[in-house]
Order: C-alpha cells, then sequence, then structure tokens
C-alpha cells in the first residue's frame, strides 16, 4: 500500500467501554504501529439520546490506563478535526444530498404509525423479515412514488423527512475482508437504511463512510457485529465514488461467555463474578455503577498481554509479550475468525506472572499504602521484604498487604483449629525454650541463623523439629500456613519474635 496506514477506533459515549471495545482498540493500535502508521479516536455520537454524561472521559481514561495513545483525538487534533462527529453535523447533509441528486438515496416521509403499519402488513404476509427495501418503497410515502410537485410541497413545508439510501434490486456486493476472505452478499437481502435522520443527523452509515472518508482510513479494524452493515457500507463507498480509497476491513471474531454459548455481557460477569469493563464505572443520572478490571487489582500491562491474546495468537508457545513485543509480533492475518472464550482464570494467571515480575521495590507501595490506611507506617525496605515473602503466592497487589499483614501486625487470637492439634506439651517446651535463646542473643539474626537456632533448641530438649514446626508458626503468626516462616523470623528480630511467642505460651492452653 502506497498510503500511509490511517486506523481508527470510533467508540459511542453510551455508556462503560466494553472489553470487547477495548480490544479493537488495542488491534487498531498495534496495527498502526507495526505498519508505522497513525491511530486514531473519533467519538461517534450522533445519536444524541443514547449519549451518557461521562461516558466520553470513561473511554479517554480507559485508554491511557492500558498506555493506547491515539495520534489524533479530541484532546489531541490533527489535520482532520473536529474528531467528534456531532461537532461535523454540518457537513454531512452536503453528502446525504449529493447520494439524492445522483439517484442513490431519496426522501422518505413515512411516519412511525405508517412504518408499523408497513410492518404488521408483512408480517401478516409472513415475510420472514419484514424490511423497507426495494419493493416495499414502492407502497410507501417517499421521493420514489410521490411527484416532484409533491416532495418540494413537503419540504417547503417543513415536514419531517429521513433520507434512505436507495440499494440496487438485484445486484451482487463483494467484500475481501482481511480475517475471513471473500463476503458475498445479494442487494435484495438488503434494506433501504435511513442516513440523515429527522432530526438532521446522519446515522452510524452516512457519518462513519464519510469521516473514514475524510480522515483519509486506510483500514477499517471492527467488531463482527458491523460485518451485516458492511455490503452497504461498499455500496456507499460505490455511489460516491470513492472506491480506489475505500478501506480494507477486518471484522474481529466475537468475545464469548466462559461457556462458549454468546456474546460475553455485563450480566455474565455480574453473575460469574468477574468486570467486563476496564474501569469502575458509575452513571451519574441513574446510579448505575459496573466493577473494573483495574480497580479489582488487575495490572494495565498484564490485562494489555491477555487482551491481546482474546482472538490472535503469535503462532509459537510464548504467553508473555510487553506492548512493544506486541507491536513487532501482531499481524491482522493471524486473528482468528471463530469467537473466543473469555477465561478470568486465564486473566488471573497474567497477573500473577507480571506481578511476580516486578521488583520488590516497585510493588513495595502497594503494602505501604495498605498499611496505611490501618494506620500503620512501614518502611521502604521492610515493606521490600514483605514483598519478597508474599509476591509468589498472590494474584493482585492488594493481596501483598492483605496476606503479609501478621508480618506487622502482632496475632491477637489464633487459629483454634491449629491449636487444637498442635499445640502441646512439646511445642511449649520447645517455644520457651527459644524465646529464652532469642532474649539473649546477640549478633546477625537472619533467616539462616533463625533455622540453626530453632534446630540446635528443637535437638538440645530431643524433639524433633518437624513435629513442632506448626506450632512454631501458629505461636509468631496466628495461623498455621503461610510464607517462609524463617524470612519472617529475619524480618521481625529477635525481640518481636521473642516478645509473640511469650504471648501465645501465656494464650494457649496445652492439648492433653
Amino acid at each position: 500500500m502506497s498510503r500511509e496506514v490511517r486506523v481508527r477506533f470510533a467508540p459511542s459515549p453510551t455508556g462503560p467501554l466494553h472489553i470487547g471495545g477495548v480490544r479493537t482498540a488495542l488491534y487498531n493500535y498495534l496495527f498502526a504501529r507495526k505498519m508505522g502508521g497513525k491511530f486514531l479516536l473519533r467519538i461517534e455520537d450522533t445519536d444524541q439520546t443514547r449519549f451518557v454524561p461521562g461516558a466520553e472521559e470513561y473511554i479517554k481514561e480507559s485508554l491511557e490506563w492500558l498506555g493506547i495513545s491515539p495520534d489524533e483525538s479530541p484532546w489531541n487534533p490533527g489535520d482532520c478535526a473536529p474528531y467528534r462527529q456531532s461537532e461535523r453535523k454540518s457537513s454531512y447533509m452536503k453528502y446525504a444530498m449529493d447520494l439524492v441528486e445522483a439517484g442513490h438515496a431519496y426522501y422518505a416521509f413515512d411516519t412511525s404509525e405508517e412504518l408499523e403499519a408497513m410492518r404488521e402488513r408483512l408480517t401478516a404476509a409472513r415475510v420472514v423479515q419484514p424490511q423497507y427495501n426495494s419493493i416495499t418503497r414502492t407502497q410507501m410515502k417517499n421521493s420514489l412514488t410521490l411527484s416532484q410537485e409533491e416532495v418540494k410541497a413537503r419540504l417547503d413545508s417543513g415536514e419531517p423527512y429521513v433520507i434512505r439510501v436507495k440499494i440496487p434490486r438485484k445486484e451482487e456486493v463483494r467484500l475481501n475482508d482481511m480475517i475471513r476472505g471473500w463476503v458475498m452478499v445479494h442487494s435484495s437481502t438488503l434494506d433501504d437504511k435511513v442516513l440523515m435522520k429527522s432530526d438532521g443527523m446522519p446515522t452510524y452509515h452516512l457519518a462513519n463512510i464519510v469521516d473514514d472518508h475524510l480522515m483519509n482510513i486506510t483500514h477499517v479494524i471492527r467488531g463482527e457485529e458491523w460485518l451485516p452493515s458492511a455490503p452497504l457500507h461498499v455500496l456507499l463507498y460505490k455511489f460516491f465514488g470513492w472506491e480506489d480509497t475505500m478501506p480494507e476491513f477486518a471484522h474481529l471474531p466475537l468475545l464469548l461467555k466462559p461457556d462458549g454459548n454468546g456474546k460475553l455481557s455485563k450480566r455474565d460477569g455480574d453473575k460469574l463474578g468477574f468486570p467486563v469493563f476496564p474501569l469502575n464505572w458509575e452513571n451519574t443520572e441513574n446510579g448505575e455503577t459496573a466493577a473494573g478490571f483495574r480497580e479489582q487489582g488487575y495490572l494495565s500491562d498484564a490485562f494489555l498481554n491477555f487482551l491481546a491474546f482474546l482472538g490472535w495468537n503469535p503462532g509459537d508457545e510464548r504467553e508473555i509479550f510487553s506492548l512493544d513485543e506486541l507491536i513487532e509480533a501482531f499481524s491482522v492475518e493471524r486473528i482468528g475468525k471463530a469467537g473466543t472464550k473469555f477465561d478470568i482464570a486465564k486473566a488471573k494467571w497474567y497477573n500473577e506472572q507480571y506481578l511476580r515480575a516486578k521488583s520488590n521495590a516497585e510493588l513495595a507501595p502497594y503494602v505501604i499504602s495498605g498499611a496505611s490506611a490501618e494506620g500503620i507506617t512501614i518502611l521502604q525496605e521492610t515493606a521490600e521484604a514483605i514483598v519478597s515473602l508474599t509476591k509468589e503466592r498472590v494474584t493482585f497487589p492488594v493481596d501483598l498487604w492483605q496476606q503479609s499483614k501478621f508480618v506487622v501486625i502482632p496475632p491477637s487470637g489464633f487459629d483454634m483449629d491449629i491449636a487444637g492439634k498442635r499445640w502441646n506439651a512439646d511445642a511449649v517446651t520447645v517455644l520457651t525454650a527459644y524465646a529464652e535463646a532469642l532474649e539473649g542473643f546477640v549478633g546477625t539474626y537472619d533467616a539462616e541463623k533463625a533455622k540453626a537456632m530453632l534446630g540446635e533448641t528443637a535437638e538440645a530438649k530431643e524433639i524433633k523439629l518437624g513435629k513442632v514446626m506448626q506450632a512454631v508458626r501458629l505461636a509468631v503468626t496466628g495461623v498455621g500456613a503461610g510464607p517462609d516462616l524463617m524470612e519472617i523470623f529475619a524480618i521481625l528480630g529477635t525481640e518481636e519474635v521473642s516478645k509473640r511467642i511469650r504471648f501465645a505460651l501465656a494464650t494457649l492452653e496445652v492439648i492433653g
């Protein structure tokens, strides 16, 4: 292709951005970067009745969180500004009128009651798909059935009207989709879609084609749900005489429910306990809320990697990719045709891999902030040591504090199930002697030394260490399982370990 590659993500601000939309944005971004082209963000807000306050800002923040940066957008305009369709309203009527004058579109004055009557008539005649098309338009109130004089009179009087595309009755429409190959549709199956609404705003079909043309879009990468509209769009390019610059199309596979039975929805996420939106969402008008991946603790780079594999694969066994590596490996040809099952377990796996790959210093702030929320101050060095204990065992950053707070906060109670099984005379004997040894110890107390001293203490009392280890953990942490105990001892120091042991000895009753 001799032209600069230009792609666009064109969401509607009608609510939170579904992760299917985020994936579309990501694939467009990866393709643009791979091809050395431009990635545009256009807000398609022609349907003002569905506009939701805050939705546009939500789109912007979602892409920023993931590092998907548009080269041109409403907030970073280029030569093709404006990038909100509502701000381009005045330009669309001209193109609609060009189609009317060329005989590819027409005025329709039908009322909603007349349209409903038409549908009922067709349904009664057992027409499978009642629609306003090349056959039914001959029986309706439009500029194809009315005289020129009557059409002019109706227009002059301000009577409401729409402009519909005039679909040819017998024509095969062909589209070579980059993912699906040749798609062929007979025009007899298409209806005369509305291009301009009675309020003077264009529908998606007109605005989409005009804007893609004016913005020099070379490739349209969008969801499979738009595939039925593609033949109409191909015809519009033909009607406008823009066939030579018509973009290539790629229709992405659907994101499916975990069981593969239908398209993934918010209801599925609510039912199964996972989000389907990148960020938390709240509709200020009706109070509707939805959970987001970011607020549930997913790292942006992990989520991005997970999202990339929902429909695409690199052709080898690799699963972990940075954004730059995704750009290098990405190709539309490796996007599958079939829908992709959404697997939240895989999303969690990615989060674990990325979390473990981060340094202790990078993750320490999560522990510090978690402690701070409970009124506890932790030094960076201590936080890093705590991270080293837990990061191989957790899925989300918040877990770093939740699963290690016992290191900082002495137990006020104990797991009585463990105590009932393990808190015996041998445990008390070893722990009493170990506390005494700690209270008299001078020197470097690291994990290796802590283990050696505990082993020596048990050996001196002729008690096998394995028999009392769970009781030792219980005394110091309050629970019977967790990270490496000797590393915990090293973080706490001799004074704190001894103090906790003494508290357990004074609190717990010996079994048997």
